[in-house]
């Protein structure tokens, strides 16, 4: 019965925990390691932002998309869930709010850093 009850309970929290993992990985870039999504797309910070606050939303988050956390994301290791202005939830790296550029087009790219002086390039 013991058995049943475990295997029961993992079967119920194995959608969950796989909901909440941290879709953030390290690649080589022309620019060194950097931080990109699962897909390999780059991922950038922003100067004007805070530890835990993102100050990118309007049209500077359709030209500079958050990370968006989904529902039941929890933070792990660096990694960390932010709220943002509009009630959303982002991923964010010691703090500081994950952002990916539009023009980026494909995994590797990496045009977005130096962008007006104030995107970077995430490494760890």
């Amino acid at each position: 019965m013991k058995l049943l009850t475990t295997l029961a309970a993992t079967l119920v929290l194995s959608p969950m925990l796989a909901m909440a993992a941290v879709p953030v990985m390290t690649h080589d870039s022309a620019k060194g390691k950097v931080l990109t999504d699962a897909k390999g797309m780059t991922l950038y910070t922003f100067d004007k932002d805070k530890k835990g606050i993102s100050n990118c939303n309007g049209k500077c988050a359709e030209k500079w998309p958050p990370l968006m956390a989904k529902a039941g994301a929890m933070a792990e290791g660096d990694y960390s869930v932010i709220k943002r202005q509009d009630g959303s939830m982002q991923w964010a790296y010691k703090g500081w709010p994950l952002y990916y550029w539009v023009k980026d087009k494909k995994p590797g790219d990496v045009s977005g850093d130096g962008k007006g002086g104030k995107w970077h390039l995430v490494h760890p």
